[in-house]
């Protein structure tokens, strides 16, 4: 048995309970994790109240992001295997899947190696902006090459992109990125001084 979170109607907190689940054998493509952190954001807070961009169905769970050990894999599942660490990123329907609970299964293209830099609170925290950068940049905006220079609190959604973004793109945004002095951390935990035309 897991304890996870599930709510019955929208609302605030207060409709939020740990319930009791029987967690089965990972499906075909499907992951099982022993989750020892998740992220919140505000993606879950508006699915809380049923303001997001799909209705919740009732009794509902809740939570995009996880980090956590595989505890078992379904068929057709590679490159994963009990004992790895692991996050969870969102792109799932939370109708279908959810992290808030000890023990969960999410599809298997929502799983990502844990990044050996961080911790599992760390890591638990970060993927939702970095999707979302990662979606507004390289999925909607096309960019590919040579983007603007970066001004004001463009830095902090360039390095998000660049930490996930093919090479030729991260070349791209940090030369954009270097600014006499700047400090990038990467999500491999790296940290770098620019330069102005490149690291």
């Amino acid at each position: 048995m897991s304890r996870t979170i599930k709510f019955a109607k929208a609302g605030g907190p207060e409709v939020l309970e740990f319930v009791e689940v029987r967690v089965p054998a990972p499906g075909p493509n499907e992951v099982r994790i022993k989750v020892k952190a998740i992220g919140i954001n505000r993606a879950e807070a508006m699915w809380r109240v049923d303001d997001y961009i799909e209705p919740a169905k009732f009794p509902a769970g809740l939570g995009y992001e996880a980090a956590g050990i595989v505890d078992a894999v379904g068929k057709d599942v590679s490159g994963f295997a009990a004992g790895d660490e692991v996050n969870v990123i969102p792109s799932f329907s939370m109708n279908d899947y959810a992290t808030y609970g000890e023990v969960i299964l999410v599809p298997d293209h929502a799983v990502v190696r844990q990044p050996k830099s961080l911790s599992f609170t760390e890591a638990a925290s970060v993927w939702m902006m970095f999707v979302t950068a990662y979606g507004a940049l390289i999925e909607d905006a096309k960019v590919a090459k040579s983007p603007r220079p970066l001004r004001g609190a463009d830095p902090v959604l360039g390095s998000a992109a660049s930490a996930r973004a093919p090479q030729p793109l991260t070349t791209a945004f940090r030369n954009a990125l270097a600014v006499d002095g700047a400090a990038l951390v990467d999500l491999d935990g790296t940290f770098q001084k620019t330069q102005r035309g490149g690291t």
